[in-house]
């Protein structure tokens, strides 16, 4: 019976779903539930809600809600010619995993998604009173759960299924903002005597900026920063643009700067990227060893204007002072990131240059103090700042029913204890515990690797693991 969560999960990777772009998948899953004659919920901004009897013998049961979102991060190599908006993901196996070519999976959170259709679809399943909540919108701002209407739900249980560690239950984890600066400036006419360059930094691995921060990764915006506060050091620079990342949730992969200098200052601008390049390669050699710098030489016709000398100084004090990385880790529990901050997003625009980060921490004074820090920093460059997308922690609850049943039943199917552990990501249950006031909840999931890379992956056998524990845990709730 596995083999129906992999074509479930096959099916909605071939419409396109990325945050902002969910009104097609969740239209889908009306037409899912009412094929099935089940009673479906789509509110005003797409969040699914679809409820299933309970089987023979568990009408007395908690209802329990199973919960995922519909969306997912779309990335791609800079090579693939892949539209997100249209185009279906092209799946593939390899061994064990599941991949995309060239792109994101969206296993975060399409899994979730084929489980609870195969949970729908079953006539065999042995389960309490369901209700299936399919938000939108979580990976880019949680904009779904947080426009939730809480009395269209019962549940008194909830399992999260957004989790990325086969055999390990998430109880609690951070809250999250995404901060933005803004410096505005006015652009003038490129000098038409400079010779310009494109300087590109490249290779880097990425990941996602809750789970994966903690392994460390280059994120290029910053090390763009580094190298160009050398370059203006060094020559007398002309700086264009600078534009890193799509997603602030994502470790930046890739930077671009586009520079002018004089003709007689070419070989000392070589020497320092030369320099920076070991650099970088030496202090990143074991978290991205791939990471390159590549210059490109530029027709004058493709640069649009360049920044002012103040406008520039001002970029580059930014992205050298500007926090980003792990910035506290947890004193309750061991390897836990406790806060951090991720400069996911850099453009400039003809007006405008925007940064914009993502900020995590599971003590709320915390975040509150690195937003202050980003402010603050605004402010001394005259930028203007912005907090977007606040979203509460999910507290760790010493109580928890659920939790007990599922460490017995997983002790009971495999003869080892599971993990229980908090996560430094984001997930919706902050935002369901505050609706829900005391619902049980509890997360997990199946092994996926790379999330919110074009590397993601899922683990074939562990998809099967949980799916078999799903539905020997949902016959344990009574």
């Amino acid at each position: 019976m596995s083999d129906i969560i992999f074509k479930y999960f096959e099916k909605i990777s071939s419409i396109p779903r990325g945050s902002g772009n969910e009104k097609e998948i969740s239209d889908y899953m009306v037409s899912f539930a009412n094929d099935l004659g089940l009673e479906v919920i789509q509110d005003e901004v797409y969040n699914i809600i679809i409820k299933k009897d309970a089987s023979k013998g568990y009408e007395d049961a908690p209802t329990v809600i199973l919960q995922g979102h519909l969306d997912m991060v779309c990335e791609k190599e800079n090579d693939v010619d892949h539209d997100f908006e249209k185009d279906p993901l092209d799946l593939y196996i390899d061994g064990d995993l599941i991949r995309a070519r060239g792109t994101t999976l969206g296993a975060d959170n399409g899994m979730a998604i084929a489980y609870q259709m195969a949970v729908l679809a079953s006539d065999t399943l042995e389960h309490p009173p369901l209700e299936i909540l399919m938000t939108i919108d979580e990976e880019r701002g949680m904009t779904g759960v947080a426009n939730m209407h809480p009395e269209y739900l019962d549940g008194k249980i909830l399992i999260n299924l957004d989790s990325e560690e086969e055999g390990e239950f998430l109880v609690s984890c951070a809250g999250g903002v995404r901060s933005q600066l803004k410096l505005s400036h006015t652009s003038i006419d490129p000098d038409t005597s400079l010779k310009y360059y494109q300087i590109n930094i490249t290779g880097l691995i990425g990941g996602h900026s809750g789970t994966e921060i903690i392994l460390e990764r280059a994120n290029s915006n910053i090390l763009m920063g580094r190298l160009l506060n050398d370059l203006n050091k060094n020559i007398d620079l002309k700086l264009s643009r600078v534009d890193g990342g799509s997603k602030d949730n994502v470790i930046t992969r890739d930077t671009k700067a586009i520079i002018g200098i004089s003709k007689d200052q070419e070989e000392r601008f070589k020497d320092v990227i030369g320099k920076w390049q070991n650099i970088f390669k030496e202090e990143y050699r074991v978290q991205d060893p791939d990471i390159d710098i590549v210059v490109e030489s530029l027709e004058l016709s493709s640069v649009e204007y360049i920044l002012t000398e103040d406008i520039k100084n001002k970029l580059i004090s930014l992205l050298v002072l500007h926090p980003n990385g792990i910035q506290a880790m947890s004193k309750d529990m061991e390897g836990l990131v406790e806060t951090s901050l991720n400069l996911g997003v850099l453009t400039t625009n003809s007006d405008s240059i925007i940064l914009s980060s993502a900020i995590r921490s599971s003590v709320p004074s915390r975040k509150e103090l690195l937003l202050e820090k980003v402010e603050e920093l605004g402010k001394l460059v005259g930028a203007e700042y912005e907090r977007i997308a606040d979203y509460p922690a999910w507290e760790y609850q010493p109580d928890s029913p659920i939790r007990e049943t599922a460490i017995k039943v997983y002790k009971e199917m495999y003869n080892e204890e599971p993990k229980i552990n908090a996560i430094h990501a984001g997930l919706e249950c902050g935002f369901i515990s505050e609706k829900l006031p005391g619902i049980d909840m509890i997360s997990f999931g199946p092994n996926i690797r790379g999330a919110h890379t074009p590397d993601e992956n899922l683990s074939i056998s562990s998809a099967k693991n949980v799916w078999d524990f799903l539905q020997e845990l949902l016959k344990h709730i009574s």
